[in-house]
């Protein structure tokens, strides 16, 4: 085995941006960092993130190839993409390439082996989520993706088949898992029970966006329901992350159902404020429908709580089967009786070693051997 150059595009990435995406990329460079190779990597940059990545130019192995492009001009950026980046990899020699998002030139060039990621295909499932031409965008490049890279780079099996199916078959398609990495910091009071007026184990949590295929109205059923009776367990549902245009309508929704006492929006919270709200959660309840991965349910096992999701696409898979699962995710009497047999379960930390981040990069790199 022979050590390799390796080019990272890390060209799209905004910068302060910290989504999932981009943590994702930032978790598999420090997993890089801690592996004993001699590789060389260079990081290609653009001029508005090029000092996003200094701590890897602190080890030897990494250089940085600092582009001239925007990651947050979109169209300046796809345009340099598709005119310049190739010829920038091989002005520095460099024939080995990963592209950690969907996006890589679109025509051929033999002389740069690439690795493309494809997270998920969620707007093939869910179009309308997207605008026409995005929607026009996202199959081409998929489709070319496939196509036209050496190897394709998925999170699950689930996913695989899904481009498989979907969006072109063809045998270069991989899994490897996303790293997953939590700041856990212990003992930690970050005051964030007493903000919103909570008491440790006397709520439900869950992390969500609105998106339809979360599938937060089945729990807003459902806690509308446990308002209604005399069941002895917690009444009280408490979501991070709900944003866009969609919370006017969904503030409207829990007002007009009197639950405005018992569904509580948090608005932005910090890693440590989410880490203790999933602690000290009763249950943590994740009722999505699709998911290309579905990270929320697996940091929350990583915590120590009791979790609920169902199993639908690829949780299952990705929660290793070792969850609660509701058979039919849009039963709210279903999920009530789930929540009433985890009161009797223990809240304990489960550890998966499969999202070690050292490990996973050791992935990435034995497929980049092999190429």
């Amino acid at each position: 085995m022979g050590n390799i150059k390796l080019a990272i595009d890390l060209t799209w990435l905004k910068p302060k941006k910290s989504g999932g995406v981009e943590s994702y990329i930032r978790n598999v460079l420090d997993g890089i960092l801690k592996t004993e190779d001699i590789n060389e990597y260079y990081l290609l940059t653009a001029q508005d993130n090029e000092n996003e990545f200094d701590k890897y130019l602190n080890d030897s192995r990494f250089k940085q190839i600092k582009c001239n492009t925007r990651a947050n001009d979109v169209i300046q950026h796809l345009l340099w993409q598709n005119t310049m980046q190739y010829r920038v990899l091989k002005k520095n020699k460099l024939n080995l390439c990963l592209f950690p998002v969907y996006e890589m030139p679109l025509l051929p060039c033999k002389k740069v082996k690439k690795a493309v990621v494809i997270q998920d295909i969620q707007a093939f499932h869910f179009p309308n989520y997207f605008s026409k031409f995005e929607n026009i965008w996202f199959r081409l490049a998929w489709k070319l993706d496939v196509k036209l890279a050496e190897k394709v780079i998925t999170t699950t099996n689930f996913t695989k088949n899904d481009i498989k199916e979907n969006i072109l078959n063809k045998d270069n398609i991989e899994v490897i898992n996303i790293p997953i990495v939590l700041n856990n910091t212990n003992n930690i009071d970050t005051k964030i029970l007493e903000k919103f007026n909570l008491k440790e184990n006397e709520y439900y949590y869950t992390v969500s966006s609105l998106h339809k295929h979360k599938n937060l109205q089945t729990l807003v059923r459902m806690i509308k329901k446990l308002k209604d009776s005399d069941e002895k367990i917690p009444k009280k549902f408490v979501i991070s992350g709900v944003n866009g245009t969609q919370k006017e309508e969904f503030l409207k929704t829990i007002n007009r159902e009197n639950l405005t006492d018992n569904i509580i929006l948090t608005g932005f919270v910090s890693n440590d404020e989410r880490n203790e709200l999933i602690k000290k959660c009763n249950v943590f309840l994740y009722p999505s429908i699709f998911e290309g991965f579905g990270m929320p349910p697996i940091e929350a096992m990583t915590l120590g709580a009791k979790v609920i999701t169902t199993k639908k696409t690829s949780i299952p898979e990705a929660t290793k089967n070792r969850c609660n699962y509701v058979e039919d995710p849009f039963n709210e009497d279903e999920w009530i009786e789930k929540i009433k047999e985890t009161q009797s379960q223990d809240k304990k930390v489960i550890e998966l070693v499969e999202y070690d981040k050292k490990k996973i990069a050791k992935e990435y790199l034995d497929l980049f051997y092999n190429i």
